[in-house]
Order: C-alpha cells, then structure tokens, then sequence
C-alpha cells in the first residue's frame, strides 16, 4: 500500500468511524426512549433496563455501517476533488484503478467488520435479548401490569389497577379470571403485590372480595378476604420451551439445521451472507460517480447528488428484496445481485480504462 493510499484510506476510515458512531448513538438513544417506560411506569430495574439497551447496539451498527462508509467515502473524495488533490494525484500518474483502491479497501473493512457482526455478534445479542424478554414476561410479571389500564394478561384473565403506592404495590384491584368458563371468578381488592416463586408467579392480595358464579344453576359466591393467593403459573410458557426464532439462531444451526430445516432458516442465513457486502456496494458508489469525467471548477454537486441517490436505491432495493425473500425464492439471488451492481460497474469502468489505455500505447515498433 502506497502513500497516497494510506493517506486516502486513513480519512475514510476516520470518519467512517466517526459518522457510525454519531448515526449509531442517535438511533440507539431513540431506541432507548421506548424502554424507558420500563423503569418509570413498570418498576423494572435499572440494571434490566440498561442490559436491554445495550443488546440493541449490535444491530444499529449492523444498520448503519453501510450509510457511514458511503458518507466517508464520500465526503473524502468529494473534499480530494475540490482541493484538486486528485488532479495532482492523476497527473503524478496514479491511474484511475490507483485512486479507487482507498474506497475498495474502506469497504472491504465495512464488510470484514459486518461479517463478524451479521454472522455471530448479532445473533448472539438478538439471543439474549429474547431470553431477557423472556424472562421479563414470565418473572417479572410486574411490568406486563400498566396502571389505569384493562391489562389482558391471557385471552382467559384480565387484571386492573388504579395505581401503586410508595412501596410499589398495586392499588384497587380489579380481576376477572376465565380460567374455568363455567364458573368465572370477579376478585376486588384494596392492595396486591406480585411475586415470583419456584411454582411460578403468584399474585398476592390483601383486603378484599371473591365472587364466582356457577353458571349451570346462576348461584353466586361471595367471599371475604384479608389474603388471598392467585395463581399464574399457568400464563408461564415451560422452562426452557421457548422457540428460538431463525434471527437468534447460530450460523451453524442455519448451515446445518438437521430435522428442524425450516425455509425461513434459508432466507436468514442468505440475509447474513449478502448483508454486509452492501458495504463495499456503499463504497463503490461515490468512486463510480466522481472520478470519471474531467474536473468541473464549478463543483461536483450533480454528481454528489447522482451517488446520494444511488446509494438510497440500492439501501431501499436491499430492504425490499429482504421483505420480498420471506415470500418468494427469486427474491433471493437479487440480493445478491443488487448488492454486487457497483462492483460490476467498477469493474466495467476498470476495464474501459485498460482498453483506453492500450489504444493510447504507442506501438512497440514506434517505441524501438
């Protein structure tokens, strides 16, 4: 690697790094905001909170790596061009493949990078994030419960509740339990607390009324009570009986899927492997559009304009074609395609330069 290269490659690397991290942290906080009803409204803790938060990194920098290497790469060769250092550059001889070289290596760094994401960081955290959720929903059973609100908590059991007090406990208790149809209970209580127990989650309840009905002869009964127990064990799905879903999968399990092969296990493991070369489609994509023709004193405004554009076809292509690929086959090797369209063009550009150049060769007998 020569020195222009490094000089070019150092830049775009920079601020490739740069532009992630500014994008990456603006989503992730975004992101963020949604969980954090979970602690004001819920009482999950923070150390829950901030696990959740952090599990989302992965993907949002899976998400925008792409966009930064393009802004990079971008912004360089533009700010090279207005500088007239690629003129310099040219006339010191470096060819058109020469000054290519520096966005072909950024984006071959973008998709080494996503490689390591997509096929083991990702799903790692996409694993453990459903597993905390998971774990939410069944020992935590506070946060499923929203104040002021008719929280279903299955199609057989619904609860509300006014309010908590300070120690976090619900207050006025309102439970309409289906779980026998034949007779349907209705509980109020003046106070309750959730708590989970090695036989599943309980509802504790204190001062309060029970009233069942018997629907076969219209009897109903009351009772009066200062504790009382409701179960929940049975909203719990089973230890461990949680499905993993193709996302949160290993790769090898999609390479190798046994007796559980699955088409969606396909769609994802080909997401995996086309995703992260988008990247050095990314990178490409300024290269193509501002080095060919001859230098404009005026600016490359058009031309920035043409790569912006470009590069949002080939992001919303992507994002289509990943849609498209749960339905239909075909879906899947325009991928591929859509994602290798600049490399294609690089190389037919690449190949239009070396044709050019050998008709511009002086003849060999002329030489000698």
């Amino acid at each position: 690697m020569n020195a222009i290269t490094r000089y070019i490659v150092y830049q775009t690397l920079m601020l490739s790094l740069l532009v992630t991290v500014a994008f990456g942290v603006a989503v992730w906080l975004v992101q963020s905001l949604r969980l954090v009803d979970l602690i004001v409204n819920r009482g999950l803790a923070v150390g829950v909170f901030l696990s959740l938060a952090m599990l989302i990194l992965p993907r949002l920098v899976e998400v925008v790596l792409p966009i930064a290497v393009f802004v990079a790469v971008l912004f360089v060769y533009n700010k090279l061009t207005i500088e007239s250092e690629i003129v310099v550059m040219r006339a010191a001889g470096v060819s058109q493949r020469g000054l290519a070289w520096p966005a072909i290596v950024t984006g071959l760094v973008g998709v080494v990078l996503l490689y390591a994401l997509s096929l083991e960081i990702v799903p790692a955290a996409n694993r453990t994030f459903k597993d905390l959720q998971f774990q939410i929903r069944n020992k935590f059973a506070s946060v499923l419960i929203q104040d002021g609100v008719f929280n279903t908590l299955s199609d057989r059991l619904m609860v509300y509740d006014m309010g908590r007090n300070d120690a976090g406990d619900l207050v006025g208790l309102v439970i309409y339990d289906l779980r026998d149809p034949d007779k349907p209970v209705t509980v109020f209580a003046e106070r309750g607390a959730l708590a989970d127990t090695p036989e599943g989650p309980r509802l504790l309840l204190v001062n309060g009324t029970r009233q069942q009905r018997d629907n076969s002869n219209g009897h109903l009964t009351v009772l009066s009570f200062e504790r009382y127990t409701l179960d929940l064990a049975d909203l719990s799905d089973a230890a461990g009986g949680r499905d993993r879903q193709p996302d949160e999968r290993h790769t090898s399990e999609l390479l190798f899927p046994g007796d559980r092969h699955d088409r969606s296990f396909t769609v994802e493991l080909n997401m995996r492997l086309e995703s992260p070369l988008v990247a050095l489609g990314m990178a490409l994509l300024p290269v193509l559009c501002l080095l060919p023709g001859e230098f404009n004193r005026r600016g490359q405004g058009r031309r920035v304009l043409l790569a912006t554009v470009l590069a949002f076809v080939l992001q919303v292509n992507d994002i289509g074609l990943k849609n498209l690929s749960g339905r239909s086959d075909i879906a899947i090797p325009l991928l591929y395609l859509n994602a290798l369209l600049p490399l294609m063009a690089a190389l037919v550009m690449q190949a239009r330069e070396r044709s050019r150049e050998a008709l511009l060769a002086p003849p060999l007998a002329a030489q000698a």
